[in-house]
């Protein structure tokens, strides 16, 4: 048995002003806002307290 895709799908690469409001779209621009940088501020300020700790017990 073949399957076939409904000839109704518009492929958005099909045509160069389909791709670009493809990519100009709210969605495409959401997708690609940069990740939180908090979790590694905190987690380099917890590394820093913890060998500030180590240093401190390892010189009293």
């Amino acid at each position: 048995m073949v399957t076939r895709m409904s000839e109704n799908y518009t492929d958005p690469s099909g045509n160069t002003a389909q791709f670009r409001a493809f990519v100009d779209s709210p969605d495409a621009a959401a997708a690609a806002e940069a990740p939180s940088r908090l979790p590694l501020i905190a987690g380099i300020g917890v590394a820093v307290v913890v060998v500030a700790v180590v240093v401190w017990l390892a010189l009293a």
